[in-house]
């Protein structure tokens, strides 16, 4: 009987595995010769493909990146830029939300990485062709990328311990049911997101108002 084939090694692979290397325990647990035993391959195999560790990390945060909805921004999509920029907005979050410990390296910027660049590409775009000036679209996509990366490197109500005697109220007035927001981590998560996207929007909606009147 013929001995099954392994699967060829390809770029696609080393990154889907690194990935979920990534997303099940962390950056630090990324090696080449961790990846090469998941992988079943030789180290030396992997550097057809990628030179560096930090390359391939390069690569999971791109592919990363790729998975955001970029449709909105088409021309012929029709949303008007507000609509746009929140609907993008909950694509990017619920990415990194799928993979948060990739958002260190997110959150250095694209670099050279294609994904990274088309997106911040078709923001700046979006954003000039609605009718703001080049300085202010990009500061646009500079407000937002903070706000969403922010929102993905940590939980707020993940913060508190579920120990009501840890918020003694001799010591802290305010905090007598900080307890519960562990148990209500994601509703609370989201709600703040949304409360906070909708005020930067509607505040840059306000900007816009003063930029048109201007033009």
């Amino acid at each position: 009987m013929a001995r099954p084939r392994k699967p060829l090694l390809s770029r696609e692979r080393i990154v889907g595995t690194a990935r979920a290397l990534v997303d099940s325990e962390g950056l630090a647990a990324v090696s080449t010769r961790r990846l090469a035993a998941e992988l079943g391959v030789s180290g030396p195999s992997l550097y057809n493909h990628f030179r560096t560790k930090d390359e391939i990390l390069e690569a999971v945060a791109d592919s990363v990146s790729a998975q955001v909805d970029l449709s909105m921004f088409d021309p012929a999509d029709g949303r008007d830029w507000r609509t746009a920029l929140y609907d993008w907005a909950l694509s990017y979050r619920a990415a990194l939300t799928l993979h948060p410990n990739i958002v260190p390296v997110l959150a250095g910027g694209p670099g050279r990485r294609p994904a990274g660049l088309r997106l911040a590409d078709a923001v700046f775009g979006a954003m000039v062709e609605a009718g703001w000036p080049a300085a202010q679209a990009t500061s646009i996509g500079a407000l937002m990328r903070y706000f969403i990366m922010g929102s993905a490197l940590g939980s707020f109500a993940g913060g508190f311990v579920d120990d009501e005697a840890a918020y003694d109220p001799a010591d802290y007035p305010h905090l007598g049911q900080a307890h519960l927001l562990a148990d209500r981590q994601e509703v609370i998560d989201e709600r703040a997101f949304e409360t906070g996207l909708r005020a930067l929007l509607d505040g840059l909606v306000l900007q816009y108002e003063q930029v048109v009147a201007r033009a």
